[in-house]
């Protein structure tokens, strides 16, 4: 079932969008402000999320980008704006459409459609990975070579896997794989890092896939 966020602080809309995505068998989260709305995306995982950017605390732009730090889920904005300048920050900023409201539903549907299509492709393309010796399948979840890994081993490289080449800093990866409450737990990492580098590099002493950045974060070096 296609999990959808919605994020907006008009609760006659949030309402409305909610049935109507129950009623065509989607999975749905809400969020009334851009705070609540990261929180949510962290925990929920959606597979979409339908955003407007005039939130109570901080602008949706904010929201994409804060999304865009750690994940590459579609993402359509929904907003009474309609300056060519607000469409194009949105999209610089990572958001994959634009709908201007008042919308018509089946355009939406249309829309929303056309995003999953793109990003399921997008997901088939990407869905195996080389790290080392071995093929990492996202889709399966399988590591070449009867490589076995644990939840929260699979959790974390997988993280890092779907962001090659960025920093997916300590707070974000602790954030998205323990929760909000383990946030200055760092020594997870560092213990969980060295089984994935053991199970995975060449050299675990010496890795050249997954990169520490020292006192920030990690990195997947495809």
């Amino acid at each position: 079932m296609t999990r959808v966020l919605i994020v907006d602080d008009e609760p006659q809309l949030l309402r409305a969008m909610r049935i109507n995505l129950v009623a065509r068998h989607y999975e749905v989260a809400v969020a009334a402000d851009g705070g609540t709305a990261l929180r949510e995306a962290a925990h929920f995982h959606p597979d979409l999320v339908l955003l407007d950017l005039g939130l109570p605390d901080i602008d949706g732009v904010e929201v994409i980008q804060g999304l865009r730090g750690w994940t590459r889920v579609p993402i359509v904005v929904l907003s009474g704006r309609s300056g060519n300048q607000d469409k194009i920050d949105a999209l610089d900023a990572g958001a994959d459409d634009y709908v201007t409201k008042p919308f018509d539903i089946e355009e939406l549907f249309a829309r929303i459609r056309a995003v999953t299509r793109r990003s399921a492709l997008h997901e088939a393309e990407a869905a195996q990975i080389s790290v080392g010796d071995h093929t990492v399948d996202l889709t399966t979840k399988t590591v070449s070579g009867g490589v076995r890994l644990t939840p929260t081993e699979w959790h974390m490289l997988e993280l890092l896997l779907r962001n090659p080449g960025r920093l997916v800093s300590q707070r974000q990866m602790l954030n998205q794989v323990w929760g909000a409450a383990y946030a200055k737990e760092t020594h997870y990492l560092r213990q969980y890092m060295a089984q994935l580098r053991k199970k995975l590099e060449r050299d675990p002493a010496r890795p050249v896939h997954l990169i520490t950045e020292p006192g920030m974060g990690y990195r997947f070096n495809p």
